[in-house]
């Protein structure tokens, strides 16, 4: 089996190599929406080759939804990428020191925030906003994506396709907020952060423009 390339994970990163790290996702995405999923790096070999230590090209923050998880996804295979994973992909302390140790440790170049179809963390806060207000709620599911329905809401958005998209988005936004080593890497071009919604019902992701 030949070597795995990780030069794009060890090389310092920028976000020249996260465009190119993104288009491989997108086309691991590809094989996997039309059934021809390769299902790289996960023999026996491969499995040994990380026993000394990872070099992932990328992370990806996604729901916990037993139906989105990345790697199969996004066709990848062990030790490709660093995920992390929370109901409706909110933030807590943990979360954003996961994201920032994959930037500082690991030298990831590409962050990917994927929310997906049917997000049962979005029904549950539009039903948790139906009883009171959100910033009320005991759930820290209901308050982050409750504050991201009222925010579509706000901008005569109403569907469900839209809450996904704009909880994405504003969760981006919050990760920078939140995190000065995010935000300088940025800044400084070391990493990109990108937005994406799984389509359930195709097997595609849905890249997000924001």
């Amino acid at each position: 089996m030949e070597q795995r390339d990780n030069a794009s994970a060890i090389d310092r990163p920028d976000t020249d190599l996260a465009t190119g790290t993104w288009s491989r996702m997108l086309a691991g995405n590809r094989r996997f929406s039309q059934g021809e999923a390769e299902h790289p790096w996960q023999d026996e070999e491969s499995r040994e080759q990380l026993i000394d230590g990872q070099h992932p090209f990328a992370t990806v923050l996604s729901c916990s939804d037993s139906r989105v998880p990345p790697e199969i996804v996004f066709d990848q295979g062990l030790g490709d990428l660093f995920t992390i994973r929370t109901a409706g992909e909110i933030l807590d302390e943990a979360v954003v020191a996961s994201l920032e140790f994959s930037v500082q440790a690991l030298h990831v170049n590409l962050i990917v925030v994927m929310g997906h179809e049917h997000c049962g963390a979005v029904e549950s806060a539009i039903q948790g906003l139906k009883l009171g207000k959100a910033e009320d709620s005991d759930s820290i599911v209901v308050r982050q994506v409750g504050a991201s329905v009222l925010a579509a809401q706000d901008s005569d958005l109403d569907t469900t396709d839209d809450y996904e998209r704009v909880h994405v988005a504003r969760t981006i936004e919050q990760l920078v907020d939140r995190s000065s080593i995010l935000r300088d890497a940025v800044a400084s071009e070391q990493i990109m952060i990108v937005g994406a919604r799984y389509l359930l019902t195709t097997g595609k992701v849905e890249v997000l423009s924001f």
